[in-house]
């Protein structure tokens, strides 16, 4: 049976799967004999698959990415050696922009924490304090990929002026391309992060960024917890500096700065832009069908090069 390399956070179903024909080991199990027969790793946009893992596997001919990101993988250090690389665009960019939004609404609207008001009996004790207005906001958008996209058709709904941050400027009809983050900041109550991760992006989102945002902002993250700076984060929420956070992504998974946590302006999400049944299931499919393409010698569906 062919042999594949599972990195860490792929599901299980999508291993079962894999097994029914193929053989399937972690990386914690690997050994010197296996690694010269694998020529196919499996791993998720978080895994680390880096120089050092390529090197040892000379005959690895595919990286398969269970995920729209790949910032884990060695991109160059893959090109070099003649390694294919797919992904899973597209499929998890509605339930991403979904989630994007839902944060926005929970954080802005405090229903976490009105909620929890409830729950200790404060509603017995007078009026829960009014929130922040959506509708006709200004949202600001860092990233103005597939996601970043989706996520500005869904604020057209609420009436938003759209603002994004990119690269480059997209030319769109419906947002104002700002070349600064800065700028963006500063004209934006709600700023949502869809920016890929990576050496590029790390702490895109800084200090002086959040300090434009302002004492009223509000900061989602759907991206990678490492496009924000976490300490700045944490000193934002600590000082009062922005006004609340929306975050499913972390810096250090499944770690989650306990400063971060049992705030009623932040709620906290363990990485579920994705997660929901059709979604994994068509994702899983999606590998499933780039292997099998690899392994008959047919194109690959979606390699990133």
């Amino acid at each position: 049976m062919p042999l594949i390399l599972r990195v860490n956070k792929v599901p299980q179903t999508l291993v079962d799967q894999l097994a029914l024909s193929n053989s399937v080991i972690e990386l914690v199990d690997l050994q010197p004999p296996d690694e010269q027969t694998i020529d196919i790793v499996l791993a998720s946009g978080e895994s680390i698959v880096d120089d050092e893992l390529i090197s040892r596997l000379p005959n690895l001919k595919l990286i398969a990415v269970f995920g729209v990101g790949y910032d884990g993988v060695d991109i160059h250090a893959a090109r070099q050696r003649g390694i294919f690389v797919t992904n899973t665009p597209d499929i998890l960019t509605a339930d991403v922009a979904d989630l994007a939004i839902a944060l926005m609404l929970n954080v802005a609207r405090r229903i976490n924490a009105a909620q929890q008001y409830i729950e200790r009996g404060g509603w017995h004790e007078g009026s829960f304090p009014p929130a922040f207005k959506v509708s006709g906001a200004r949202l600001g958008i860092v990233g103005f990929g597939r996601i970043g996209r989706a996520v500005a058709q869904r604020a057209q709904g609420f009436a938003m002026k759209i603002n994004y941050y990119a690269r480059s400027d997209h030319q769109s009809q419906d947002a104002t391309y700002y070349p600064s983050l800065v700028s963006l900041a500063e004209n934006s109550d709600v700023l949502i992060i869809c920016a890929s991760g990576g050496k590029e992006s790390r702490h895109l989102i800084n200090r002086e960024v959040l300090a434009a945002l302002g004492a009223e902002g509000i900061v989602i993250n759907v991206a990678r917890g490492s496009v924000i700076d976490e300490a700045a984060l944490v000193e934002a929420i600590d000082t009062e500096s922005i006004g609340g956070a929306g975050l499913d992504v972390f810096a250090d998974e499944p770690n989650v700065p306990q400063a971060l946590l049992n705030r009623d302006n932040v709620v906290v999400t363990p990485h579920i832009g994705s997660a929901t049944h059709a979604t994994r299931a068509a994702m899983a499919k999606l590998v499933l069908d780039n292997i099998s393409a690899y392994q008959s010698g047919s194109p690959l569906l979606t390699p990133i090069y």
